[in-house]
């Protein structure tokens, strides 16, 4: 695999040997892992749902609890990753965000297990650190497609928890537990889970390409006149843009992991498991879905250069936008499935298209742009949660409702802009990897004053 400036310009997938494979591995495998442990409840919730005695509007606080707190963990965990490096941070929060996951068995009570559920919401922020570390091991020519995938991967933990987690109930259910014991025992697994792949975390990754950040402190390229202050980063209107634009996708894809499960067993009177493997097909797209969005806007890059990747992130969110109204409309169980997929593909895809755009933002806060575009998608989920607390909307009726907002916000992608410099700037760089690649002369360079802070 070869390198230029210590990033990866291309992704050797069967390959552990070189630091930026290692990394991309291991980032996915934790944001898998977290994704499994922050929704494992949510294709039991019909279960806890009669023990706790529940109602839609309680469902629906829980919903928002569990995207709610992650808008403030992204927010600071994009700014911990540039100040103690993503190493160390993601450690810290599988570690931690084992915690609730594994003690929210202990809830007996609607406050207490929305509580819990509040806490488990704080390891959403993994995102934030799987987007960091990838953006630092991978040059600007795979750099969207580095993203996509360890973040496409990661969700798709989204997927095989709606599958996995009611098998491993039914099996405590097989050794005799009630179903109020069995529920509680299942979520012991994630938890363990992400405590191993913390340890393994530690010990196999570095914080960048040339080592650890506290061994890389004053050195060049890390030296404090090098970064931006948070407050300036997050000054830029194009970050803001981009927030809303993630809340329109990943937001979504949040949502339908918490809905779909208890979507199915209730409009097409399905049983907890069936609904759960077809829930699971929504996440099982991250598979490819995401990473084609990462691909598509790298290519678009190569050939459009930065405006390229944005417009074709505002292709997508429209055409995501419309699948959900599809999705929304459909009474019989084939054809619902179908326009599940069909709007899966493009969720995810949206998802990819939009951080093959943010490493571009600003080069020198990437934690900080990273971590509030993420929140972004948060806060999209939040939004979206307060339409399944009504009582008199139906869930169709939502969805419906969300997609024609998802689709109005396409247009959020011309805000997205960058200056001639920064177009010449991506354009050099780009025609240098390639050049690299091919082993032929690179060009020379010509960079302007601002071009990476503007």
């Amino acid at each position: 695999m070869k390198v230029s400036n210590g990033k990866a310009t291309s992704i050797n997938l069967f390959s552990l040997k070189t630091i930026q494979m290692r990394t991309f591995h291991l980032s996915w495998l934790a944001f898998f892992l977290c994704f499994f442990g922050w929704f494992g409840i949510a294709p039991l919730m019909a279960v806890v749902r009669e023990e706790l005695h529940l109602s839609k509007s309680e469902i629906g606080n829980i919903i928002i609890s569990s995207v709610a707190i992650t808008i403030l963990a992204r927010l600071a965990i994009g700014w911990l990753c540039d100040k103690i490096g993503p190493r160390i941070s993601y450690t810290l929060i599988l570690l931690l965000g084992s915690l609730p996951v594994i003690c929210i068995g202990f809830s007996n009570n609607y406050e207490s297990f929305l509580l819990f559920r509040l806490a488990i919401g704080v390891i959403g922020a993994s995102f934030v650190i799987t987007q960091y570390h990838t953006t630092a091991m991978f040059a600007p020519n795979v750099v969207g497609t580095a993203n996509a995938t360890t973040a496409g991967w990661g969700n798709l933990g989204g997927g095989i928890t709606q599958m996995v987690m009611p098998l491993i109930f039914a099996g405590f259910v097989g050794l005799g537990f009630v179903d109020a014991q069995a529920w509680r025992y299942a979520m012991v697994v994630p938890g363990v889970l992400m405590i191993l792949c913390g340890i393994a975390y530690y010990y196999c990754t570095t914080d960048y390409p040339g080592g650890n950040k506290a061994d890389l402190a004053g050195t060049e390229g890390f030296r404090k006149k090098d970064k931006v202050p948070f407050w300036k980063a997050v000054a830029d209107y194009r970050v803001w843009a981009l927030f809303v634009l993630y809340g329109a996708c990943f937001g979504i894809e949040l949502t339908i992991n918490n809905i779909a499960a208890i979507y199915y067993h209730d409009n097409f009177a399905l049983s907890l498991e069936t609904a759960g493997l077809i829930a699971g097909l929504f996440g099982l797209m991250n598979i490819f879905a995401r990473t084609l969005g990462g691909f598509f806007g790298d290519r678009a890059g190569m050939r459009w250069g930065l405006a390229g990747r944005v417009w074709f992130l505002g292709a997508v969110i429209l055409v995501e936008g419309l699948a959900l109204v599809l999705f929304s409309q459909m009474t019989m169980l084939p054809l619902s499935i179908m326009a599940l997929i069909v709007f899966s593909l493009f969720v995810q895809m949206s998802e990819g298209a939009t951080f093959s755009v943010v490493p571009f933002i600003n080069k020198k806060a990437m934690g900080a742009v990273a971590g509030v575009v993420g929140a972004g998608g948060n806060a999209g989920a939040v939004a979206a949660g307060f339409l399944f607390k009504v009582e008199s909307l139906s869930y169709p009726e939502a969805l419906f409702i969300i997609g024609l907002v998802v689709a109005a916000t396409s247009v959020l992608a011309l805000l997205v802009r960058f200056s001639p410099e920064m177009e010449q700037e991506a354009r050099l760089e780009m025609k240098a990897l390639l050049a690299e690649k091919d082993n032929r002369p690179a060009p020379v360079k010509v960079y302007a004053e601002e071009a990476v802070e503007s």
